[in-house]
């Protein structure tokens, strides 16, 4: 058995969009919670627009594509990694490159996706909201995060009043004039 080599994280070009879709389709199919909304067909269609927008990076070991990033701006839109290379820092990978050329960012993960939460707050983005799915799709509760942490704000400071101090018990000397 040869080791692998190490990751290369590169743009996605057109001819992409079958593997990377492969990737979607799989989780959708796979994932008991999610439902089965797109054919393969409509999923390749979907990366390919992603592609085609500049959107999408893709993390490759030995030349095949294990995983994917879509950001629009600073929208996080899918973030998918092959289940066979799960546990291999690819995810983490992706991350890091989108920190490295956006801040802030924000994404959307399903309430179901509990392993998602949990990578998401262990890289540092917070819990923004929850809504109920209305909006989405799916029609699945989701949840929205947000990277950086937003700084608290600093409590207000009170304006200092001009303060004397009371003199130790000595009486203020007349100054000296100096010729």
């Amino acid at each position: 058995m040869t080791a692998s080599s190490p990751p290369i994280l590169r743009v996605a070009r057109s001819t992409d969009a079958g593997k990377i879709a492969e990737i979607l389709h799989r989780f959708e199919v796979d994932t008991p919670w999610m439902p089965k909304q797109h054919t393969g067909a409509e999923a390749i269609s979907f990366c390919g627009t992603m592609i085609d927008r500049g959107w999408v990076t893709i993390a490759q070991i030995d030349g095949r594509v294990e995983g994917f990033l879509a950001r629009d701006g600073a929208e996080i839109c899918a973030l998918y990694v092959r289940d066979t290379a799960r546990g291999q820092g690819l995810g983490r990978l992706l991350l890091d490159y989108a920190k490295s050329v956006q801040s802030p960012l924000q994404l959307w993960t399903f309430q179901a996706n509990e392993g998602a939460q949990r990578f998401y707050l262990r890289e540092g983005f917070v819990e923004q909201t929850r809504t109920d799915g209305a909006r989405n799709d799916e029609g699945l509760p989701d949840i929205q995060y947000i990277w950086p942490a937003p700084s608290p704000k600093p409590e207000p400071t009170p304006r200092a009043a001009a303060v004397t101090k009371p003199s130790a018990g000595k009486p203020d000397r007349p100054k000296k004039d100096t010729p």
